[in-house]
């Protein structure tokens, strides 16, 4: 699926009939329902998502800073390492993607949990990341900076991009339980795989 998703980002004949105007629609609507998702059914609940997203939300926790601050410092610089190898469009249309991420999530922070059920929020919360995060990948743009390091590191190394992603998610999920505990940590890998097979249909069905 890993690799699925970095022919999206390399290739710079996709879809090359959609305007720059319309990828920007479509990304600034994809990253607003992860802003939704994030602060109206996850962070509340302190169910975390992998990547960089997961580890922002930790430190929010922990600093008790707003979430989408760590979303901005802690991605910026994978998309600017990103660069040279997935291009200027990539680059440009991932940073504001970002940037409307983390703006999203600090209007809708003052605002409570739409629900605290477990199975709500593994099932709406993770529907709704993943067709976000799928609407951006799907226009030409990124959330998650590890995922840009982990196709650098895949070129230099002997493991692949998904064992990567994997690993660090692994390490992310396994610190959650000494933060939030081992019931939020469930929570949290039900709704990744609920929000990663969204990303797929929303891919390769939309």
């Amino acid at each position: 699926m890993f690799r699925k998703r970095i022919n999206y980002y390399i290739d710079n004949n996709r879809s090359s009939s959609i305007s720059f105007y319309k990828r920007g629609c479509s990304i600034f609507c994809g990253a607003s329902l992860v802003a939704i998702s994030l602060q109206l059914f996850l962070v509340k609940n302190y169910v975390i998502d992998g990547g960089v997203i997961g580890i922002s939300i930790i430190l929010s926790h922990i600093t008790r800073q707003e979430v989408g601050l760590f979303l901005l410092l802690l991605n910026t610089p994978f998309f600017i390492i990103g660069y040279s190898y997935l291009g200027k469009r990539f680059l440009a249309l991932s940073l504001f993607a970002i940037l409307v991420l983390s703006v999203g999530t600090y209007v809708l922070e003052p605002y409570p949990a739409l629900t605290h059920q477990p199975l709500l929020v593994i099932i709406l919360g993770g529907i709704i990341l993943g067709l976000g995060v799928g609407i951006t990948i799907r226009f030409g743009g990124c959330l998650d900076g590890t995922e840009v390091l982990a196709i650098l590191f895949s070129k230099r190394s002997r493991f692949s991009i998904g064992q990567y992603i994997l690993f660090l998610n692994f390490f992310i999920f396994s610190s959650s339980i000494y933060i939030f505990g081992l019931k939020e940590a469930i929570y949290s890998l039900a709704t990744f795989f609920v929000a990663y097979k969204t990303i797929d249909f929303s891919i390769h069905h939309a």
